[in-house]
């Protein structure tokens, strides 16, 4: 069995910077498609552009060789997990601003330091779990529970999908890092893309048609209506989440493969304020007092639980060579 490879901080870094970068461009595509055009035909486009642009990755890593796998369990089970945490976000997407739906997604980084116990065999001390509590603390104040769902403008169901997403998310992140060993990062793209069309072109079979919609309740309408020849304007859309959904998932799938999970989780929080951006620049949306105190404290407790795992490693003489979305 090929040996896990050797811990690359700064790349697993700058892997993440860029992936947040894509995937904030991604979600603010989606967005902006969600009142015209089903769910499932916009992941199918963007999944049957992305796999070819993922597979000039393929041939670049290694050639087609690289797609063999002696752990195809693993694959399919990684592939549909990212797909449910998918179709979980972008639904709430389609009710909730962009930074909202993004900030109460972030409790992922919270999971896959949880996870990371059980799963990889990382240790997390009590002053980290101590953070993950903290930032707990910051979705719930974010879910405003004191509120009922007329002044939440949502569905209480709609504000709990983007934690949802967080953890099968959190799970598949964590099982990026088991295969990290034996995969290249542009094969684990290639399958994940492979569920995606398979999943969604499911999806067209049984509900494409549209006879399953008209339940007046956008999240479900955004799974259900009926796939459409998309217009003229909206192709660059179509391929612009084509190509981010090769560079997220190459990204996502290198960082975490060439980085303890548990160093480049902080990260990730680069997507809270792009998701404020991009909210505030294409809808004019800012977050209510509630948001902005719930991202402070998750971020608080990302940075902490970084700070702490850097602290470790030079305890241990390692360098920076250690650490753990």
């Amino acid at each position: 069995m090929p040996a896990a490879p050797t811990p690359r901080p700064t790349a697993g870094i700058a892997f993440i910077l860029f992936g947040m970068l894509a995937i904030s461009v991604n979600d603010m595509m989606i967005k902006q498609l969600s009142g015209g055009y089903p769910l499932h035909q916009i992941v199918f486009t963007r999944s049957i552009i992305g796999i070819c642009f993922t597979l000039m990755l393929v041939q670049m890593e290694g050639g087609w060789r690289i797609l063999k796998t002696s752990r195809p369990g693993l694959h399919i089970m990684r592939g549909l997990l990212v797909v449910v945490s998918n179709l979980a976000f972008f639904s709430a997407l389609a009710v909730l601003p962009l930074a909202e739906a993004t900030a109460l997604f972030f409790v992922a980084p919270l999971f896959i330091t949880l996870l990371s116990i059980p799963v990889l065999g990382e240790k997390v001390g009590p002053l980290r779990i101590g953070a993950v509590v903290f930032g707990f603390i910051g979705v719930i104040i974010m879910q405003r529970p004191w509120q009922s769902g007329e002044a939440l403008q949502a569905d209480r169901w709609v504000l709990l999908l983007p934690v949802f997403a967080a953890l099968t998310y959190a799970g598949m992140q964590v099982m990026t890092r088991k295969l990290g060993g034996q995969s290249k990062a542009s094969a684990m793209a290639f399958y994940i893309q492979m569920t995606f069309i398979v999943v969604s072109g499911l999806f067209w079979l049984v509900a494409g048609d549209g006879r399953f919609a008209g339940t007046g309740n956008p999240s479900v309408e955004f799974l259900l209506r009926a796939w459409i020849w998309p217009a003229a304007g909206d192709w660059k859309y179509m391929i612009g989440l084509g190509l981010n959904a090769a560079i997220v998932g190459y990204s996502l799938s290198q960082a975490y493969r060439i980085t303890d999970a548990a160093t480049i989780a902080p990260f990730e929080y680069i997507g809270l304020p792009l998701a404020v951006f991009w909210g505030w620049l294409i809808w004019s949306d800012l977050p209510v007092w509630e948001v902005w105190t719930g991202m402070a404290m998750i971020a608080g407790a990302g940075l902490f639980v970084f700070l702490r795992e850097q602290q470790k490693a030079r305890k241990v003489a390692r360098g920076p060579v250690h650490g753990r979305y």
